[in-house]
């Protein structure tokens, strides 16, 4: 469980954390030819490939759809690869959690701020893009920060929980897997919340990454401050999901050891 004195422990162990995300992030780009360069080509091929097909279909005409599209992107890889990563935060290494001690969380939490540091360099491609297409954002986009520190909240949350189911059911992995798949596309990733109708609509908005993107692209595209409403289920959502994460992470944790 999350409580004032293990986030005491946390905060002493923080070197830990960005020694362990900085040696991830490099490691995965290791024997690369183009290195951290693959993290700005991932989003933008995508982006090529999913403009050149839903361009032509979208029924409904969306105002800077290069960029509403490259966001939806982006904070979508966000989710995946923060998860998909953490996943095999504890069984990833074994040695350390067989043999040292330490709060055991550190290992998602540090695979998180991996995927946070690669989410930053597509932000900037991102940033570039909106230069070229002349979009100037207004003052709404102060709000595009807190909304990504509660889908850091968000994906930790999961990842926690993931992390430590899959050290006991390996299959959670694959499950998760597919999950992701469906809810790209259940998800207003490369399409308007608008072109449903509107009971449909506040369906869809129960999913918070739903809630985050729609806000996101509003602050930052066209100039809209979050709902209060919308913002508030957000931010409970992802308390909501840490706090689960950390209760099943905490109720597992003990046996890791003999698990792996």
């Amino acid at each position: 469980m999350m409580t004032l004195s293990h986030l005491h422990v946390l905060w002493s162990y923080r070197d830990l954390v960005i020694r362990l995300a900085w040696s991830d992030f490099k490691l995965r780009y290791k024997s690369s030819a183009l290195g951290f360069f693959w993290s700005l080509l991932e989003p933008l091929l995508m982006l090529i490939v999913l403009y050149m097909v839903f361009s032509n279909l979208m029924r409904i005409q969306v105002e800077h759809y290069q960029l509403f599209l490259l966001l939806g992107i982006i904070t979508w890889n966000f989710l995946e690869r923060g998860t998909s990563m953490s996943i095999g935060g504890i069984i990833g290494k074994p040695s350390l959690v067989q043999k040292v001690y330490f709060p055991r969380d550190i290992l998602v939490i540090s695979t998180c701020f991996t995927a946070l540091m690669m989410t930053a360099l597509e932000i900037v491609v991102f940033v570039i893009f909106m230069v070229v297409f002349r979009v100037v954002p207004g003052v709404a986009v102060a709000y595009l920060p807190i909304l990504f520190v509660f889908e850091f909240i968000t994906v930790l949350g999961l990842s926690m929980a993931l992390a430590a189911l899959n050290v006991y059911f390996r299959d959670v992995q694959f499950i998760w897997r597919l999950i992701l798949q469906i809810g790209f596309f259940a998800t207003p990733v490369i399409y308007p919340i608008s072109i449903f109708p509107p009971n449909l609509q506040k369906f869809i908005m129960l999913n918070p990454m739903a809630c985050l993107i729609s806000m996101m692209r509003d602050c930052t595209l066209y100039q809209m401050a979050p709902a209060s409403a919308e913002l508030a289920y957000v931010v409970v959502s992802a308390l909501a999901l840490l706090f689960i994460g950390y209760l099943i992470f905490g109720r597992l944790e003990p046996k890791f050891a003999e698990a792996i």
